[in-house]
């Protein structure tokens, strides 16, 4: 086994190794069933057991696979009208969030992330949707804040969930636009996290070593998705929303107060 890879797996306790394979599994199968929520759950581990300039890259390359299993239900069945706009922003901010992640303390980022989507979850528990289709330009105005989040901390999912699910539809619609702007924030980090030389070996060795696992479990949350899931999607999206905005205010608390 290579010295680099040694220094950076030998310290990790037994406990530390089963922490990150039952995160992978669950986040893989949130991802499979929700089309979200797996990202937040890998860093949120990862960064506890490597830090945060790794986690965050690795949770990049490896939900790459997941968007080849679940881009075609976005493809059929999304709303092309929420999601191009959306997605295209995505890609003009997340260079800015790059440049963040690597000069400003995540932690902070971290708080104010999840006030927010606290926040949107308790308003859309009480049900609120939006009076109206957001326009284009409004559109692009929360793609560009997902995208200036995901390139800074890896978490903005909750955010184009929120977006997504403020709208009407069906499930299987909203799934599909879920699906579809996370597929763009997955994407949309590749080119400022290569530039800044946030690809290195050990991002790209463990991200091969996560994604047969987070694959396996992507097509179980999918196949319980389509047979029987769908019933209670919007409650369990929203709950998984509340539980990944509460852990994350207390890990980010922690981190910002142990500075």
């Amino acid at each position: 086994m290579p010295e680099w890879f040694e220094a950076l797996v030998g310290p990790i306790s037994t406990a530390g190794v089963t922490l990150v394979v039952g995160a992978i599994l669950f986040a893989g199968f949130l991802r499979g069933f929700v089309g979200f929520g797996a990202a937040l759950i890998i860093v949120m581990v990862l960064s506890v057991v490597l830090g945060p300039l790794i986690a965050v890259p690795i949770a990049n390359l490896a939900g790459l696979p997941a968007t080849l299993q679940l881009l075609p239900t976005a493809v059929r069945e999304s709303e092309r009208s929420f999601v191009i706009p959306f997605c295209l922003a995505t890609f003009l901010a997340a260079p800015v969030g790059a440049w963040i992640l690597i000069s400003i303390d995540p932690a902070m980022m971290r708080m104010v992330i999840s006030a927010f989507v606290l926040a949107m979850v308790a308003m859309l528990f009480r049900g609120w949707q939006l009076s109206r289709p957001l326009g284009p330009t409004a559109l692009a105005g929360a793609g560009a804040a997902a995208g200036l989040v995901q390139g800074s901390a890896g978490v903005s999912g909750p955010m184009a969930v929120v977006v997504a699910l403020s709208r009407p539809g069906t499930a299987h619609q909203q799934r599909a636009n879920v699906i579809g702007t996370v597929t763009a924030l997955n994407f949309c980090g590749l080119a400022p996290f290569w530039y800044h030389g946030l690809f290195t070996r050990e991002v790209i060795l463990i991200s091969l070593m996560i994604i047969p696992l987070y694959s396996a479990s992507i097509w179980f949350g999918a196949r319980f998705f389509t047979d029987r899931g769908h019933r209670h999607f919007r409650n369990a999206a929203l709950l998984s929303l509340a539980i990944i905005g509460v852990t994350t205010m207390i890990l980010a608390v922690r981190d910002y107060l142990a500075v």
